[in-house]
């Protein structure tokens, strides 16, 4: 005859997210994660298989977390203007949610797939190539990606030291956005 569950997937899945946001990938493992939910961890493997798996299934949670954001921040704007809200809540959401920031940069096993990281870059894709007017602008979004991705790097890693990165952001952004604009045009001469 079944028992019936101490726990749910959906609150394995809650609590590791909870405590990922508070110490960090290193101190999410399956044993950690059932003492904070007072149950063995044999029992967590009834839910999840282990510990890559719940870290991939964490990364998605991320990846989904941060496209709402991205999707907040455009929303009642078109063209630059909603690329360069999505670009700063890209790092502000790397600012303040550094843990969860840094799990979308593990990687994660084969078999999981792309799943909300997919629709996270569809997302900046899509608004990549509204500002640039070139479909499909993938180029774009790799170089829109990679800045955004260095700037919060190095933020995190404290390498702008004590003055911090000032206004080298958006003299970054404006760069990298202008130099589309100069591409664009130099193509459609």
């Amino acid at each position: 005859m079944p028992y019936p569950a101490k726990i749910s997937t959906a609150e394995v899945r809650e609590t590791a997210l909870r405590l990922l946001e508070a110490q960090g990938i290193e101190a999410v493992s399956m044993r950690s994660l059932a003492e904070v939910l007072g149950v063995r961890a044999s029992s967590l493997y009834r839910h999840i298989a282990h510990r890559k798996a719940l870290l991939a299934l964490l990364s998605e949670d991320a990846a989904s977390q941060l496209r709402e954001a991205l999707v907040a921040a455009a929303s009642r704007q078109a063209g630059r203007p909603a690329l360069e809200a999505v670009a700063l809540a890209f790092v502000t959401f790397a600012r303040t949610r550094p843990h969860l920031y840094a799990l979308l940069h593990t990687p994660r096993p084969p078999e999981v797939g792309a799943g909300g990281g997919q629709r996270l870059w569809q997302f900046i894709l899509a608004q990549v190539s509204l500002a640039s007017g070139q479909p499909d602008d993938t180029a774009g979004t790799v170089a829109l990606w990679a800045f955004l991705h260095g700037f919060a790097e190095l933020e995190r890693s404290g390498l702008y030291g004590l003055s911090g990165p000032g206004a080298g952001f958006e003299r970054g952004l404006a760069a990298l956005l202008s130099c589309e604009e100069k591409m664009d045009s130099t193509f459609s001469d």
